[in-house]
């Protein structure tokens, strides 16, 4: 793990949100000295251009050096920055490919994580929420080619290709959406799926990666999912999914990251406080939470009331130092030109 240790830093506040634009408000600047927070998330409607996103990096940290710092950077349409960093192919190309060239899809994944990892580190942040686990069985929409491919032990080894990229700058790996949110064809930003299968089918297939990537992954972020036949809550408020399950039966040791309590997937557990309360006793560590604004100071208040005190799990999240910068360079360019005749290749097949 990038920091495996618990004692790294003073134990965090569970809160990490986002920022409305590309400076801060004063609102924002003083919300992100609340000692409830502990992190920031940041979206494409942050990014104008790099040193644009350099500036505000370097404000949230001069605000607070001990803030995790946090983006969604997947590869294929989960990218939020542009040309500010390498554009990825989407997971399903690594698993399509990896049929038919496997040594080289894995070398090339690995290196796309590594790289990926490097300029994310350039820039100031801290970890991306990937790698997604999800299996793709053609149901999902909202999943679809972000999920490797539909086979268990595929994901599994491409999910650990991209770890060991990323930990090899330093950075965290967040395995998502657990138990799983490729069998479900609603998306869980609009609504609530339910997945009506028995847990032996979703052990079985979909638990398959996480069990055997459980020693490799420093967190999981569970699914707005239902699994009725299972319990009646959604995953990210079940005590069964994440303490039961994933603590006691799979032995997890890492960070337990809600999904966004905005989605309408969350929604049906009450208000703000009501989701944020549900989210911690069945076992989330930090709390995820984008485009809530001013929604966000009631529920920083009322944990500040509770004297609520946060995991010193989540000091595992924060990067880990680096490499030489030389080793580096020379790993970074040979991946942008692997990345550069992939790309051309592609347009040649293509008839560009």
């Amino acid at each position: 793990m990038p920091n495996s240790s618990d004692n790294h830093s003073a134990a965090l506040g569970p809160v990490m949100l986002d920022v409305a634009g590309s400076v801060l408000s004063d609102r924002e600047r003083e919300r992100l000295r609340h000692p409830q927070v502990a992190g920031v998330i940041l979206f494409s409607k942050n990014h104008v251009n790099r040193s644009q996103l350099v500036e505000l990096i370097d404000e949230i940290r001069s605000i607070r050096a001990d803030l995790l710092l946090a983006v969604d950077q997947e590869g294929g349409r989960i990218q939020r920055f542009g040309s500010t960093l390498t554009d990825l192919p989407a997971a399903g190309w690594f698993g399509r490919h990896y049929l038919q060239q496997p040594a080289e899809t894995l070398l090339l994944l690995r290196e796309s994580a590594f790289l990926t990892g490097h300029e994310l580190a350039e820039l100031g942040f801290d970890f991306s929420f990937a790698p997604v686990v999800d299996l793709d069985y053609g149901r999902s929409a909202v999943i679809g080619s972000r999920a490797y491919h539909r086979d268990p032990e595929l994901v599994t080894v491409l999910a650990s290709a991209w770890i060991d990229g990323m930990r090899q700058v330093g950075m965290a790996a967040v395995g998502k959406h657990f138990p799983g949110h490729g069998w479900v064809s609603a998306d869980s930003h609009l609504e609530l799926p339910e997945d009506e299968r028995p847990l032996s089918d979703i052990i079985r297939q979909d638990l398959f990666p996480y069990a055997r990537l459980i020693d490799q992954l420093d967190a999981i972020m569970p699914a707005h999912v239902r699994y009725p036949a299972v319990d009646p809550l959604p995953a990210g408020f079940s005590a069964f999914w994440l303490r039961q399950l994933l603590r006691e039966r799979l032995g997890f040791e890492g960070v337990i990251i809600s999904d966004d309590l905005s989605m309408q997937g969350a929604v049906g557990m009450g208000d703000l406080i009501g989701r944020a309360n549900a989210a911690l006793e069945a076992g989330c560590e930090l709390l995820l939470l984008c485009n809530c604004g001013d929604e966000v100071d009631p529920l920083l208040r009322h944990l500040e009331q509770q004297r609520f005190q946060g995991s010193t799990r989540l000091g595992r999240l924060r990067r880990a130092g680096i490499a030489a910068a030389a080793e580096q360079q020379q790993r970074v360019l040979a991946a942008r030109e692997a990345l550069d005749r992939l790309r051309l290749q592609q347009r040649i097949n293509n008839g560009a």
